[in-house]
This record gives C-alpha cells, structure tokens and sequence, in this order.
C-alpha cells in the first residue's frame, strides 16, 4: 500500500474531480459517508452520546457530513466549531448551511469558550486539523485537545489526530489528539508508523473513497507498506526433483568467547528458511557448542581460539553473513577489514561489522553494492550519526542508503527497509520481539533467504516480514514477556506456511490491517486510503 506526501494527496484529489466529473463537496460528501457508514455498522443505533469537534478546513468539513448522518439515523450528537481562523474553506460553509438545514445548531468554541463537559462514556469524533496543518494551534486549542485527551472517551480522529503534522515532529506531542483510532482516507500516512509520533496513535484505518485509479497505480511514493500478496508472489516452492544444492549455501561469520550463541541463531534461521547448506565461521571456542547444538550445519574455525584474527574467503556459491557476536578488537577489525575489502558480491552485514565500519568509515568505500545493513538504533546512529528527531533520522538513513548503494534496515515496531529513494515499511512484529537475539535470527533469515536466490531487496523485505509473522505466530503460545530469539526460530515454519498459502492467513497482531484483514477493538478497527483539506494555517 502506498503512502502519499501532502502534495500527491492534493494531486489525487485534482485527479479524481477531474476524471470523475465531480466537485470537491461531493467527493467530501463520499469520504465522509464512508467514515458514517464505518461508525454506523458498530454503533447500531446505541444510544452514546457523540461529541463531534470541527476545524473550519475541509477536515471540519467532514465533521459536519459525518455529523449529519449521525443526525438523520437518530444518534444524541453535539457539535462544536473551533474557531481557530476566520477564514472557511467553501465546503465547510456548504455542509455547514446543510447541517444547519436539519435544525443542528453547532457551538462555537473559541479562546474565551468554557471547555464542553465530556463523559467517559461518551465518543468524542476529531475533525479540528487534517493535513494542511503547517503550525503549531494556538495555545487555547491546544488546550482543548489536552481537555479532550484526559476525559477518559473513545476518540475517532478523521483522517489525521488533529495538532499533528503530516511531514515533521510536532512540538509539544501533549497538544495533539492522542486518537484510540484514526479513519484515515485512501492511504496511511507516514507518521502513523514513526516511534515518536506513532507513540500517540493506537489504531488506524484507511477507508478507500474511490480516489482516482489510474494516478494511484501511477504515482511512485517514498514509501510504501510491505503487501503481504506482493511478497507472497515471490515465495519459491520447491519442485520434487530439486535437492540441497538447489537451495544454496549460507556462510555465517562471527563469534567470539562467549558470543557463539550468536551465530548459532543466526545459522539456524538460515537452515530454516529453506538454506540447501549453511556453514559457520567461527573461532576455535565455538567448535564443540555449534557442532553439538546444530549437527545440520558445517562449522569451519579460524586459527585463534578467543576471537577472529583472520577470515576466510567466501567461496562460489556462498552467501556470506557477518558481524554476529564477532567482537570489535583491534585484530578482529584487522581481520574484517581485509576480508570486505575483496568482496565483490551483496553480503549480509550485522552488529560488530557494523560498529566496525562506525569505527573505520573509510571502509564504507568497500561495502559491495546492494549488501544489507541490519543495524539496531544504538548501531545505526553509530553509522550515520546523532538524530534530532525520527524525521531526520530517516533523512539521514536513506541518504546513507543512496550513498554507499546498500539496503538498510531501520529496525523499530516498524522496521523500515531503504533502497535507493525508495522506503518499505513492516507490519509485522509485536514489543515481545524487542529481546535479545532476535536481531541474529533476522540477519540469518536474510543471509538464508539470499542463499537460496532471492535477489537482495526481496530478501530483506521477505526476511523482515516473516521474522516478524514468526515472532506473531509465537507469541500467542508465550505472550510477550516471554518471548525468546528461540520461540522466534520455532514461528519461522508456520510464517512460511502462511506466506505459501498452506495455512490461513492471520492479521498481523499490530496497529493496522489490511482492509480485507480487520481485528476488531470496539468501537473501532483497522485498514486503508485519503483525501484532502484547504490548507489550514492557525493564526
């Protein structure tokens, strides 16, 4: 699913009125009838009190169509207009006149207005700031959001939590709508999916308004979410007369004393994404526990007992991961800098070969192009430096990505992948896989996944995707404090199952799903897509 900036959501709006031969009112008349009927369905006619708060935008605009169905199907509304500007966009006064036509009578609530009385039991409907909003609310309006936020209600925001911006951190995150959902049109927006603004957000859903068909398969994103129908075209079953050979072979480089758990992970990840043959590297400690613990796998040792002093070619063939557990001392660094050096095909690079190259970053030189990074936060702002916010993190990253031509990761409850100018955002996942290890088991998966013949970015996208079904499917039998890098190994089968079509599939236990995959969380659930507002300014 594609995720669209301000100015292609503005476009696909154009587009749409033009190729459809509609104004601008009916297209709101349809997105917010959609936000009516989505409510109405899991509301049935309950007698809550609904409190319905608008801008004077086009996003207030939606309020009042959304109110006016409430309306006319007999619900206790009360609506409020927050009058932040003068100004009014020409369908919110044509919606405004309409609701005003059914005998509802909005209150208007400016800096001197007393704060509306909210129960608990009460849902409150936020229509104030859509995606115009380029400021931050005045401090009055900022106030009535935090009003809102500690009443105790269930809060629908309408395409976007009003007070938050849809391209940059916002300045005080107490000042923006904490949503328990957000009906959001057509696509989702960035920002539902970053660790600072994401923090806010509970649950989405993108409702499809019919926005234009051809400029949305046309329109290239900066970002886009992992489909999971996408990924499951890719998936490679094997044919009765293939064999290990078929399937490639992984090479897993790292270890150290008391780091060998490491590469034990990470080999077995492989082995279980289907790798025909999967070799450890390893220094001379790591013999006996990897050759005992996981007598599927070959294990070649380097001539030091402690730590790798030296490091082996990779052979034709192989597909080379590295950095598990491999230590950062000066011989260890010695060792992976000559060995990068004369790479020439894509490897999986992790952990200690990342702090390495953060400790040696005229070797980024040598990184052989289309090579994936699986750097955790600490590893990444070590490569690309200090942050001041998510925004510029991931400025930062994909530059770092375009630059030095590799696939990297930004691992988080929702793992990014960055190639070129383009981003994939993950869904699956759960906070249980936030454990140690669980790092190791994705670097395998992609070094596995990579052997057998996926090119490098569906590798990444594959790896990350099922690494986080399998934490999914495991977590129901642990629950998330329990969890281990293990239970993860055990899921990676039944990930591929369902990726294969062989069991059925299953919503990702997260915020959002897909439209035709909704879990339910009363009054409201998940989904997909949006149209958009004038620009809202706040004096």
């Amino acid at each position: 699913m594609k995720i669209l900036d301000r100015s292609q959501i503005y476009e696909a709006d154009a587009q749409t009125l033009n190729a459809q031969e509609i104004s601008s009112t009916d297209l709101m008349e349809r997105a917010a009838t959609k936000a009516f009927d989505w409510l109405h369905h899991r509301l049935q006619g309950n007698p809550v009190n609904i409190h319905v708060f608008c801008g004077t935008g086009n996003n207030g605009g939606d309020g009042l169509v959304l109110a006016r169905h409430l309306v006319e199907h007999g619900y206790h509304v009360a609506v409020y207009v927050v009058k932040y500007s003068e100004r009014r966009s020409d369908d919110f006064l044509t919606n405004l006149k309409r609701l005003k036509a059914r005998k509802m009578w909005p209150e208007y609530l400016d800096e001197g207005s007393p704060l509306p009385e909210l129960h608990p039991d009460a849902l409150i409907v936020d229509c104030v700031f859509g995606i115009g909003l380029n400021r931050p609310p005045q401090s009055w309006v900022g106030a009535l959001f935090e009003h809102l936020n500690a009443s105790g209600a269930f809060i629908l925001s309408i395409d976007m939590p009003s007070g938050m911006y849809l391209d940059q951190l916002p300045e005080d995150l107490s000042k923006v709508v904490h949503a328990n959902h957000i009906l959001t049109f057509q696509a989702p927006k960035l920002v539902f999916f970053l660790p600072q603004t994401g923090a806010v957000i509970q649950q989405w859903e993108a409702l499809d308004i019919g926005l234009d068909a051809a400029y949305l398969d046309s329109v290239i994103p900066e970002y886009e979410l992992l489909d999971p129908t996408v990924l499951r075209s890719w998936y490679r079953p094997r044919s009765k007369f293939d064999h290990k050979g078929t399937f490639g072979h992984a090479f897993i480089l790292g270890g150290s004393h008391g780091k060998i758990g490491a590469v034990a992970l990470a080999s077995r990840a492989a082995l279980l994404c289907g790798t025909g043959l999967v070799t450890a590297c390893v220094p001379g400690c790591g013999y006996i526990p990897l050759q005992t613990q996981l007598p599927e796998i070959m294990v070649h040792t380097t001539a030091a007992m402690e730590e790798h002093l030296e490091l082996p070619e990779v052979l034709s063939g192989q597909t080379a991961g590295i950095g598990m557990g491999l230590g950062t001392g000066a011989g260890v660094q010695k060792a992976f800098l000559a060995w990068l050096k004369i790479q020439k095909q894509p490897v999986v690079l992790d952990a200690d070969a990342l702090n390495i190259l953060s400790l040696n970053p005229k070797a980024l030189k040598d990184i052989p192009e289309e090579s994936i990074l699986t750097p955790h936060p600490g590893e990444l702002k070590r490569l690309i430096g200090a942050w001041k916010d998510d925004f510029d993190k991931l400025k930062k990253a994909r530059a770092f990505a375009q630059k030095w031509k590799c696939i990297l990761l930004i691992k988080g409850a929702h793992t990014m992948i960055l190639r070129k100018e383009k981003g994939y955002i993950n869904l699956t996942g759960n906070p249980g896989m936030a454990t140690g290890g669980s790092g190791d088991v994705l670097s395998g998966m992609i070094t596995g996944l990579r052997a057998t013949g996926y090119p490098p970015l569906q590798a990444a996208l594959l790896g990350v995707y099922l690494h986080g079904r399998a934490g999914d499917l495991s977590v129901g039998e642990t629950g998330v404090e329990a969890l281990t890098a293990s239970d993860i190994l055990s899921g990676i089968g039944m990930a591929f199952r369902e990726l294969s079509g062989q069991l059925p599939s299953q919503p990702p236990q997260n915020d959002s799903t897909e439209p035709s995959e909704n879990s339910s969380q009363e009054p409201a659930q998940n989904g997909s897509q949006s149209h958009s507002e004038s620009s809202e300014k706040p004096s």
